[in-house]
């Protein structure tokens, strides 16, 4: 066994299993704080929700939890091995949670026979938090997932694959083709991959001023384009009308590749087609579509992201989900909606932009940081993330209408 996966089975075994639990927030050492907590005195609060259900912000922790929820049908890169072996993950949302926002989190997997029954199951517990973050679902049910539930709930749904990869692909890369001296809607993308990150990422960027017609998909049959018949609804809204049909086509003289497929599916050879400056995004995780040594080695001009951590430019969905929720939770936000996803993506790559604090650089193990090729977002320690990106987010609840309360004064200020 190798020392980094013992060192891993560790961490999770000791001091004691698993890495979150449940801790008092007010006092229950004496008799009459056991009769305030529990009998007779939470009767109190109990009538006062029933007579208005508001109230329940006021008087439970609602307003601070966020439920974690899978299936565990898509767990990490490992596949579908099932709802209980995807706990150290949804587990692991949890301490980020709680470490980057201070939200209070609790993870369930839920055993289903069919999506109806998982959306089911969500729907009728969804009142007892203040927001569910969806994880580690398959595509295509995924989407019809997350619809459902946003339908039926009264609290922000989220799914992370989705919408946390996108925005903080798209943070980096708006970042990325101002640093090449590229404007988004005149930039030809590549997507290598056609599951819920490649969708929710392209229409995102979409959002952010990309066109669609300049946009090629491909999946494991190549490239997805108007006159195929074995394209599901949600792969049809990128259909390109091309006589293009391989990767090599569509490379030529594009401008940025993103990669949410699998290891070592572009080449050298392949970087060589696309045009000057050129961008990659090879997300797959542990290994990317293209080792950076060898796509810088055949690309000087070229700006690299990866989904790892040791090397630059890691589009980690930690810069986002943390943040999102607090903001949106600290207004009582009814959904997250497309306005709030954009404001997170321009103030995540805002702060790529600013002198970076001796704080985040001894955290990062770096010794120093500014904008450019090597650095087009922010680390995950960086303080900042909280108060701009919360703080963000929760001025767009407020202005698109689904906050149930107005913004607490000088929020995140």
């Amino acid at each position: 066994m190798s020392d980094q996966r013992q060192k891993a089975l560790d961490y999770h075994a000791f001091p004691k299993p698993g890495k979150i639990s449940v801790e008092l927030t007010t006092s229950a050492e004496t008799a009459e704080d056991l009769s305030l907590a529990y009998s007779p005195g939470v009767a109190e609060p109990v009538r006062e929700i029933a007579a208005n259900p508001d109230d329940v912000y006021k008087y439970t922790a609602k307003g601070n939890l966020v439920a974690v929820i899978t299936n565990g049908t898509a767990i990490l890169g490992l596949g579908n091995l099932g709802p209980l072996a995807s706990k150290p993950v949804m587990e692991g949302k949890a301490l980020l949670f709680k470490r980057f926002a201070d939200l209070d989190s609790i993870d369930i997997e839920v055993k289903h026979r069919t999506p109806e029954e998982f959306i089911d199951t969500v729907a009728n517990i969804a009142d007892t938090f203040g927001g569910i973050n969806l994880e580690d679902i398959k595509a295509p049910e995924c989407f019809v997932i997350e619809k459902a539930l946003k339908q039926r709930c009264s609290i922000p749904v989220f799914h992370d694959d989705q919408h946390g990869t996108a925005i903080v692909t798209a943070a980096g890369m708006i970042n990325a083709l101002d640093i090449q001296g590229k404007k988004i809607e005149d930039a030809k993308i590549v997507c290598m991959g056609a599951g819920a990150h490649a969708i929710a990422c392209m229409e995102l960027l979409i959002q952010c001023g990309a066109l669609r017609e300049k946009i090629y998909m491909l999946d494991r049959k190549g490239v997805i384009h108007t006159r195929r018949t074995d394209i599901n609804e949600y792969k049809q809204r990128f259909a390109n009308n091309t006589d293009q049909r391989t990767l090599q086509d569509v490379l030529a003289g594009a401008d940025v590749f993103v990669g949410v497929s699998g290891p070592d599916v572009l080449s050298g050879d392949d970087l060589k087609l696309m045009a000057p400056n050129p961008i990659v995004f090879a997300c797959s995780n542990p290994d990317p579509e293209i080792k950076p040594e060898i796509a810088h080695a055949v690309r000087d001009d070229l700006i690299m992201a990866t989904g790892r951590s040791d090397y630059p430019n890691q589009v980690n969905n930690v810069l986002c989900f943390p943040f999102i929720f607090r903001g949106a939770l600290d207004v009582r936000a009814t959904e997250i909606n497309e306005a709030m996803k954009v404001v997170a993506v321009h103030a995540i790559r805002d702060i790529a932009k600013q002198p970076v604090p001796e704080s985040v650089l001894k955290a990062s193990g770096a010794t120093s940081l500014e904008f450019g090729k090597n650095y087009i977002i922010p680390k995950p320690m960086d303080p900042r993330l909280l108060k701009k990106v919360a703080g963000a987010v929760a001025l767009a609840t407020v202005e698109t209408g689904v906050a149930q309360i107005d913004l607490p004064e000088n929020y995140m200020v």
